[in-house]
């Protein structure tokens, strides 16, 4: 570094963030490390949280990143690592090293972001931390004490055992790793989550890694631009400039800027930026995933409440077979979204989002399905459920029956003509009786031209030998559905 800049340098807070496998306590720690150490006036006030928040120890700030830690984010959590300065590894006491365990490990590696362990839930009967440390040390984590020099610190978000020392430790890691930042330079940093405010426009959540932030300034991401109207800190207290490496809150981005995008603020210019954003614009829209739309699937429009929960709600949704996302857009649902459900003949999946009284109204009377939950994977499991009920309502074949020959018991013989797809001998199928099913029944054996056969197709004229718990009759429809 050139002694003429090194001056200008100023000790900042480290940026942390927490990884680990669903359901191993991440959420509760860091919402036992925000109540003990922001103060409850402060606390009570973040009631639109932003990704991140910070916190004083002994006069000394952390800023955490609040990373959704369901495997639908895991690029929001590999770019989380990528902002961090710090991570900490979760990992259950009680439960071990699990998949998504191995996946941050290895995220942490890629990135090289410095780390420590918390293993979480010692509070627990079953918890066996010798277990973990020994499964960590299998996979390439080595800890202090086991010939590695990974720190690592036992703790509970129930009785915040170990929690203090799990902060010191991470202050320590910041002391050796010597972070610092120009308060002179051009401001920038990562933009951790967006949203559309039906009052402000678009709020994007940043954390600045270097420069200082101020309200007036003009700011650009790969993909949008504007000026700062309104600057926030995380208690959403409004403020005129910020210094690393706080989160804030800023107003003022033309278009929703991607989460994970760098940014710039400060002197630049406009023009400049309008003509690189534009550029890059123009691809970025293309990014929405697209699965082939085959038999019994469906046509989607994507909505969520944020840039980020839609990147997740995509990436899940768009991963199912026989979906293909058609549009995509942060916001609620509105009669538009509906307008476009029916033009395009879609369905609608929501994300944490409301739906207009109007939207839904309209949306009933016009047949157009809408999938919304605050959780994503029950959207996926409304979708599959409706893609079954599409797909088992598909005809791979279809006999219309000419003549019953004879019935004994539950064996009937008739004689059909195929009319749709084939048939095959150990099929299920359904009776159909002027558009209603009936019956079931099993296909025992087929015939055409008095010859035992192993399938008909369209066209074919044939015998058949059925069972059934039902009343078959000249006229009837025998339908295979898709299983």
């Amino acid at each position: 570094m050139p002694e003429n800049l090194s001056t200008k340098l100023i000790p900042r807070p480290p940026i942390v963030v927490v990884m680990g496998h669903v359901d191993h306590g991440k959420t509760s720690l860091l919402d036992y490390i925000r109540k003990a150490n922001v103060a409850s006036r402060e606390a009570g006030g973040i009631t639109q949280s932003i990704g991140a928040y910070e916190i004083e120890r002994n006069g000394r700030k952390i800023t955490f990143i609040d990373t959704p830690g369901h495997e639908a984010f895991k690029a929001m959590r590999s770019r989380g690592a990528t902002v961090a300065d710090v991570a900490i590894l979760v990992v259950a006491a009680d439960e071990g090293v699990k998949p998504q365990t191995l996946e941050a490990i290895n995220t942490l590696k890629e990135v090289g972001t410095p780390y420590v362990v918390a293993i979480t839930k010692i509070d627990r009967l079953a918890a066996n931390v010798e277990k973990v440390k020994s499964e960590l040390s299998a996979n390439g984590v080595l800890l202090e004490g086991l010939g590695g020099d990974v720190s690592w610190q036992g703790v509970s978000a129930v009785t915040g055992e170990g929690v203090n020392d799990l902060i010191e430790l991470i202050l320590l890691l910041g002391d050796v790793l010597d972070i610092k930042y120009d308060p002179h330079a051009t401001a920038e940093g990562v933009v951790i989550e967006a949203t559309k405010d039906s009052r402000r426009g678009v709020v994007a959540s940043l954390v600045l890694r270097n420069g200082t932030l101020r309200t007036g300034e003009y700011i650009a991401t790969e993909s949008t631009y504007g000026k700062i109207k309104l600057l926030e800190d995380f208690k959403g207290e409004r403020i005129g400039e910020l210094v690393p490496s706080a989160p804030a809150r800023v107003i003022g981005f033309e278009e929703l800027p991607a989460v994970g995008e760098k940014f710039q603020a400060g002197d630049v210019d406009l023009a400049e930026i309008k003509l690189t954003v534009g550029a890059a614009s123009t691809g970025a829209k293309k990014a929405i995933p697209e699965v082939a739309e085959g038999e019994g699937g469906i046509k989607l429009i994507t909505k969520a409440d944020t840039s980020g929960s839609l990147e997740a709600l995509n990436h899940v949704v768009g991963a199912i077979e026989g979906v293909r996302i058609v549009g995509s857009e942060v916001g609620d649902i509105t009669d538009g979204d509906v307008d476009q459900a029916i033009s395009t003949k879609s369905a609608i999946a929501g994300f944490r989002v409301k739906i207009a009284g109007s939207a839904k109204s309209r949306a009933e009377s016009r047949g157009i399905d809408i999938f919304s939950s605050d959780i994503i994977y029950r959207i996926v499991e409304q979708i599959e459920e409706h893609l079954k009920k599409i797909k088992g309502e598909t005809v791979v074949g279809e006999l219309e029956i000419l003549k019953v020959f004879s019935v004994e018991g539950k064996r009937v013989v008739l004689g059909g003509r195929v009319s749709v797809g084939s048939l095959k001998s150990g099929m299920e199928a359904k009776v159909e009786r002027r558009g209603s099913v009936v019956s079931s029944a099993r296909i025992v054996n087929v015939q055409k031209e008095r010859k035992d056969v192993a399938e008909v197709v369209g066209g074919d004229e044939c015998g058949m030998l059925v069972e059934t718990d039902g009343k078959i009759l000249a006229g009837d429809k025998l339908k295979i559905f898709a299983e």
